[in-house]
């Protein structure tokens, strides 16, 4: 029978990352020693605190239905947080709490999107950006970004595609999947192309608290109150404190954008789970504490890993500035052949990687870069040694 499915949503991509774990983890359910570095989610638990917070709400009987936009009282914290980390100023109007990032990203994307509006993304990029442009009904507007510029775009670059219908940027930093970290000077330099062109600018900073060697995180939308205006700053719970599964993302925008979200999000999920919003309340008020110690936790692997991978022959990474992967350059390894298999793309690496090392890494073609690998340094140090030891003998026979 021919459904005549929605042509739109056929054109979505599946995610290569879920793909590459899903075969991971079904290696490891038959009994396989496989070490994965595809994880996209600190290997930490959520802080004991917040924990203790979601269990109090089930006692308390706080199960029902919110607000659809969030709770009036985690709205409230969120504010606080931007004021005290970000000195940025915003009331509960401009607030939405969502299921997560992703879902914030949706939103944003829905609201201010028509059809065949552009919005632009740098390469590599995370793989659920062209995708949700994709379903909002924009278009994908993709920069090239170079490794020797940390995979940051600039002006020069902005310029080469803006057209009359670049509607929007996204911008992620902390960045998944280079790490890649934009300073105050490089902000500002977006901030004013952006207000010149009256181009809107989504702020994705889900990897705000993980930055490293003294770098400071800044907010695009703490320059000025012009870019404020023109800004959707997206952040969640999920990376910084360990609580991917309660699935809570907040965005803060201009009144007007965020009106329009809010009624998206009303009539397609309505409110995020009651118990991860309450829970995430004691998460932003509560002790900081295990937010440090996870960074402190990460930095030292992350050192660790860029280290051993540039003592591999053949591959390459620069040190990476925030979140919690390393995008590994395998180019002079390609087409190449070891254990018979030659190396054209991310993909026949990432897949001999996998079946001859049981080392589960993610193609960079995910991301739109073919000549990369992503590792994650969210798993022990243990894993770490053992797995880039499985990489180097694999690699070694090049």
């Amino acid at each position: 029978m021919n459904f005549n499915l929605s042509k739109k949503s056929l054109e979505i991509s599946p995610s290569l990352t879920l793909d590459i774990t899903a075969k991971a983890k079904a290696m490891k359910a038959e009994g396989v020693d496989v070490i994965s570095f595809g994880a996209g989610e600190p290997d930490f638990n959520t802080p004991k605190n917040i924990v203790e917070a979601g269990i109090e709400a089930i006692e308390q009987g706080k199960t029902r239905y919110t607000p659809a936009s969030g709770l009036i009282e985690l709205k409230e914290a969120v504010c606080k947080k931007f004021k005290d980390d970000n000195n940025l100023s915003y009331l509960p109007e401009n607030i939405i709490i969502s299921s997560g990032a992703k879902h914030s990203i949706y939103n944003a994307l829905m609201a201010i999107t028509n059809p065949g509006d552009e919005i632009i993304i740098s390469v590599p990029y995370w793989v659920s950006y062209p995708e949700l442009i994709k379903l909002a009904g924009g278009i994908p507007v993709y920069i090239n970004t170079k490794e020797e510029n940390d995979f940051k775009y600039t002006i020069n670059d902005l310029n080469r595609v803006i057209t009359d219908k670049t509607k929007a940027i996204i911008l992620n930093s902390p960045n998944n999947p280079t790490g890649a970290l934009y300073n105050e000077e490089e902000l500002k330099e977006i901030a004013d192309w952006a207000i010149k062109n009256n181009i809107l600018v989504i702020s994705d900073e889900i990897y705000e608290k993980l930055a490293y060697d003294e770098e400071t995180h800044v907010s695009i939308a703490s320059i000025n109150n012009d870019i404020k205006d023109i800004t959707i700053v997206i952040n969640g719970m999920s990376k910084a404190y360990a609580m991917t599964g309660w699935r809570i993302g907040y965005a803060a925008a201009n009144k007007d954008i965020a009106k329009v979200m809010s009624n998206i999000q009303s009539h397609t999920t309505s409110n995020p789970c009651s118990i991860s919003q309450y829970a995430s309340i004691e998460g932003l008020a509560g002790d900081q504490a295990s937010v440090e110690n996870m960074k402190k936790a990460f930095e030292q692997r992350r050192n660790f890993m860029v280290d051993a991978i540039n003592d591999i022959k053949g591959l390459s990474c620069q040190k990476p500035k925030g979140a919690f992967y390393v995008m590994v350059n395998f180019t002079k390894l390609k087409n190449k052949t070891i254990y018979n298999k030659k190396i054209k793309s991310s993909l026949d690496f990432a897949n001999l990687l996998l079946e001859k090392g049981n080392v589960a890494v993610i193609p960079g073609i995910a991301f739109g870069d073919d000549d990369y690998i992503r590792l994650s340094y969210a798993t022990s140090m243990g894993n770490i040694e053992e797995g880039l030891n499985r990489i180097k003998e694999i690699v070694e026979r090049a």
